[in-house]
């Protein structure tokens, strides 16, 4: 059964490369057809790739407006489409690791930096991030307050890592390299762990639908 990728979607370039790399990724482990969709900015969209059925699996850090709303309107009442939980927390792992990359220090003050939403529960899933992370604060580069700058301002005496909660680079992630973080991680990207929790979403969806049989 199709497999299909729903990213929020972007113009930046840099951005629509991270979502073609993963999509690459998961291609190559496993033998059915990989579609990338987009949920807004650009095309194609949700509702254009969907043409029959398949599993989609958006590729969100938490269950916002598009995952609740959007995605699912897209999608319609179409027979045979399973739309799976967003990549959500799973994406931690991953988090981490660039972390790691970065220089992160044993005593660091790290700051998970995340876009912001107007959606309580999607801030929710933030802060649990946060901790499985093991930050000590929650800063926003958008939409939510406290904003990273203000976070690490607040934190200045000590060394200060940023974990950027973020999916791919563009306008948001830029915003983190003024932060004045001592050390900025890159975005999740197409990570291996990134894939593997991608890929457990879908055959997860697969289990399901052959119980359901």
């Amino acid at each position: 059964m199709k497999l299909v990728l729903a990213f929020h979607g972007t113009r930046d370039p840099r951005g629509l490369e991270v979502c073609s790399a993963i999509a690459s990724m998961v291609a190559a482990s496993v033998d059915v057809p990989v579609d990338v969709a987009y949920a807004d900015v650009v095309q194609p969209d949700v509702r254009s790739v969907v043409d029959g059925p398949c599993v989609v699996v958006p590729v969100f850090l938490a269950a916002g407006y598009h995952v609740r709303v959007d995605i699912p309107a897209q999608i319609g009442d179409r027979d045979g489409v399973v739309l799976t939980p967003p990549l959500g927390l799973d994406a931690v792992p991953a988090v981490l690791d660039r972390l790691r990359e970065a220089g992160v220090r044993r005593g660091d003050a790290v700051v998970l930096a995340a876009a912001g939403s107007s959606d309580a529960r999607a801030l929710a899933t933030v802060r649990r991030a946060a901790a499985l992370v093991g930050a000590s604060a929650v800063g926003y580069v958008a939409t939510a307050t406290p904003r990273v700058a203000d976070v690490v301002g607040a934190l200045r005496g000590r060394r200060v890592a940023v974990a950027s909660w973020l999916l791919a680079p563009g306008a948001f992630h830029g915003v983190l390299a003024g932060c004045g973080a001592d050390v900025v991680s890159e975005p999740v990207g197409a990570h291996p762990l990134v894939v593997e929790a991608l890929l457990r979403r879908y055959y997860e969806a697969l289990r399901v639908l052959h119980r359901s049989a």
